[in-house]
């Protein structure tokens, strides 16, 4: 037992009092002689015997009113078994990303979450409360009962590791209780290691009652064939047994075609014919699962031809000029010798074709058409000198050509989620006819690889600049060295090259994804460009490159869908934005993950046991009971007893 005024228990020293007074009375008893009766004298005996007794029971009550009266002043207390975290601080993590929209017993898991918060958290507790968009330091319920009300999805994932960084970068002389509510989707080991094991994390954990769900993923085009594009849409699933699922696909808002698919397999492509020309809309389903993956923006631009120019001698460029048509393409072929170099900056993709020396002006050019966005391909010759190559590889990033081989070699492997590939293919070609080369550089690059010898050294590679790249052979593919011009591979694998960041396919951007977009317009010096859509509007972060302007958004806009670029009042071209999918599945494996943590079943329960095991248990109100029990014993003594 602890005492709130240990000293207010030195006044039991006055207890001493009421027994000096008893022991040391002052009244003297005066004689008086009667009438010698004996049965006076034995009355008189009894009645002092009986008065001696009432005397010590009234000492007995008023010393024990007294120490309970003193006791009580003391308050007395047993302390709580969780006392020394009495004085937390208390943190919630509150997730609000996309698969929070999953149906529980009682409704949506964040809508039920939030409810639950404004029912049951007391008004006078001061936390804050931090979500995925939005932070809420040092307050109370009632300050933000309104935005909690109001609270959105995120469009951003549910990273606990960095909110976590912003709690720890919250300093406080208090240890923390962090609050996590969350579904665990996108919750691994590695969020959970940079938890401060200091402070005391407590989990909610609302389930899903159906964990079924069907996301659309991407959306391409599959083919160009005369006037119509054939697009392909590709649904995931997450989970078994789904109903036949109508698809439906939106320009702008007129329903220009519909369909059932069967979802029979994890993944599923649905293509649609829609005619060759610029197109801003939709593609949308209905299922039981998650809302916010049920639709897809996308943008296609009016067909543009893409300036593409070859720098090599005429005989080795035939083969570019079958592959880069004039339907598509501004297609030039040009000698080094004949080069005009103001030309450069007005194409979208350059071709060294075997250049036996690459002039040191034309490095220095090539290098700032890449910086500004154009694409560069590089195809080298086995007379260039190894030096000569590597002057021209170090400007892009980690290349470095080595040795030139005399060994033939075949290329075996093709990487299919590289971007280059990527849509590419309808399915993974196991087996296919082999292209080979005669010689070869020993290509090092710390990129991937997008096509791959049989010895898993590199044939074909590219950078990962978010803008303009730079993909570079290991060795010639002239017919001299080579079969790759015979090759089915060779159409796709330049196609894709010279159209990389072209509008000329599908834009279909993810809200938070910092990889910039390139919209060709030309700008005046102090234009700025701004993004319009429905309901919200935008100035991204812009940089003029030449003809072209690069556009980077961060995390706008904050609600997916169909957006105009606009030049003041100008219109210069349609953009989409989507969510990410990375909250479709609703199945991860996080009971294991978490059970090393305190885990509640609700915030009422919570909040009941922090109170219960930190509340300190109060005991001075028995002792005024007992206080006021030995008082009334006293009066009666005091009536009842002669």
């Amino acid at each position: 037992m602890h005492f709130k005024h240990p000293e207010i228990l030195y006044f039991l020293f006055a207890l001493i009092v009421p027994i000096l007074v008893h022991l040391f009375q002052l009244r003297r008893f005066k004689k008086e002689y009667f009438t010698n009766v004996r049965f006076l004298k034995a009355l008189s005996i009894q009645t002092r015997k009986s008065s001696k007794i009432k005397k010590w029971l009234l000492l007995a009550c008023r010393l024990l009113v007294l120490t309970f009266v003193i006791i009580a002043f003391a308050q007395p207390f047993y302390e709580s078994k969780d006392s020394k975290n009495a004085n937390n601080e208390l943190y919630i993590i509150l997730d609000n990303s996309f698969s929070m929209q999953a149906k529980g017993k009682k409704g949506e898991l964040l809508k039920r979450a939030v409810q639950e918060l404004l029912e049951e958290t007391p008004e006078n507790v001061n936390f804050s409360l931090l979500t995925a968009s939005e932070n809420f330091w040092n307050t109370d319920i009632k300050s933000i009962r309104n935005s909690l009300q109001n609270l959105k999805y995120s469009a951003t994932p549910f990273e606990l590791d960095n909110i976590m960084a912003k709690l720890k970068a919250h300093k406080s002389a208090f240890k923390k209780d962090i609050v996590i509510i969350t579904d665990g989707i996108g919750i691994d080991k590695k969020n959970l290691k940079n938890i401060d094991l200091d402070n005391n994390i407590h989990f909610i954990i609302p389930k899903a009652v159906l964990k079924n769900n069907i996301a659309i993923d991407s959306v391409y085009i599959h083919k160009t064939v005369d006037q119509f594009y054939e697009i392909g849409i590709q649904l995931s699933t997450y989970g078994d047994k789904f109903d036949p699922t109508p698809i439906s696909l939106y320009n702008n808002k007129t329903l220009i075609a519909k369909t059932t698919v069967t979802l029979d397999s994890p993944k599923k492509t649905i293509n649609f014919t829609i005619p060759k020309q610029a197109f801003h809309g939709y593609v949308s389903i209905s299922d039981k699962g998650l809302s916010y993956d049920n639709i897809l923006y996308f943008s296609i631009m009016k067909a543009k031809k893409t300036n593409v120019i070859s720098i090599g001698e005429a005989v080795k460029n035939n083969f570019l000029s079958r592959i880069y048509t004039a339907e598509e393409f501004n297609f030039i072929s040009t000698t080094l010798s004949a080069l005009d170099y103001n030309k450069l900056e007005e194409q979208d993709a350059i071709v060294l074709n075997e250049l036996d020396e690459i002039p040191q002006a034309l490095i220095t050019t090539l290098k700032s058409f890449v910086e500004k966005g154009g694409n560069l391909i590089v195809i080298p010759s086995a007379s260039c000198s190894i030096s000569n190559l590597n002057l021209l590889a170090t400007n892009f990033g980690n290349l470095k050509f080595n040795a030139l081989e005399n060994t033939e070699k075949q290329i075996t492997k093709i990487n299919f989620n590289h971007p280059i590939y990527n849509s590419v293919f309808e399915k993974k070609v196991a087996n296919f006819q082999y292209p080979k080369t005669k010689k070869t550089f020993n290509l090092s690059s710390s990129y991937p690889a997008a096509l791959s010898y049989e010895d898993q050294s590199i044939f074909l590679t590219s950078t990962n600049n978010p803008i303009g790249k730079v993909a570079v052979f290991a060795a010639p593919i002239s017919i001299e060295n080579s079969n790759f011009q015979q090759s089915p591979l060779i159409v796709p694998t330049f196609y894709k090259m010279a159209m990389y960041n072209h509008n000329n396919g599908i834009t279909a951007l993810t809200i938070g994804n910092n990889n910039p977009h390139i919209t060709e317009t030309i700008l005046n010096k102090d234009a700025i460009l701004t993004v319009k859509g429905v309901e919200e509007q935008f100035i991204p972060t812009q940089q003029i490159l030449n003809n072209k302007v690069k556009m980077s958004f961060g995390d706008y806009p904050e609600q997916a869908g169909n957006f105009a670029v606009f030049n003041k009042k100008e219109w210069v071209e349609n953009i989409s934005f989507n969510y990410g999918r990375t909250e479709s599945d609703l199945t991860p494996a996080t009971e294991n993950i978490l059970s090393e943590y305190k885990n509640f079943e609700s915030i009422k329960s919570l909040f009941n046991t922090l109170q219960t095991d930190r509340t300190d248990n109060q005991i001075w109100k028995w002792f005024v009971i007992f206080a006021l029990l030995f008082l009334f014993t006293e009066m009666a003594i005091i009536r009842f007893v002669k």
